[in-house]
């Protein structure tokens, strides 16, 4: 499996988990292995009731607040889902939503280097469900 391959695959994983742990998904996804690091860019993550939340500071705040709430009781069935279908581990992961720009960014830090490992063509199992 090519990287480009691979990043499609964790784009197309991480949309499914924003849609069924938080009912709403990205309208666009792009994400970046970065030897034991991945960067996930989601646009267009903000719905309208969103935006309206976050057009004051006190809204900005309260949104904020709730989506790294929602993140850090989700994180675990997302690293799940990482380590089902492309058998990864995540040593830890973070989370920021801009509500200027709707923009919504992921960082993984992986136990192994996968950029190396795909360099190397090293196995990597990729499962479909």
């Amino acid at each position: 499996m090519t990287k480009g391959q691979l990043e499609a695959k964790i784009s197309e994983i991480v949309s499914k988990y924003e849609v069924v742990y938080l009912g709403k998904g990205p309208k666009s996804i792009r994400t970046h292995i970065l030897g034991d690091m991945i960067v996930i860019r989601m646009v267009s993550f903000l719905n309208q009731s969103d935006k309206k939340l976050a057009s004051t500071t006190k809204g900005v705040e309260l949104f904020k607040e709730v989506q790294r709430h929602l993140f850090e009781e989700g994180k675990v069935q997302l690293a799940q889902m990482l380590m089902e279908s492309i058998n990864i581990t995540i040593v830890s992961s973070h989370m920021d939503i801009s509500t200027k720009t709707g923009e919504k960014v992921i960082i993984l830090s992986l136990r192994e280097d996968l950029e190396a490992m795909i360099r190397e063509d090293a196995s990597i199992s990729v499962y479909t469900s």
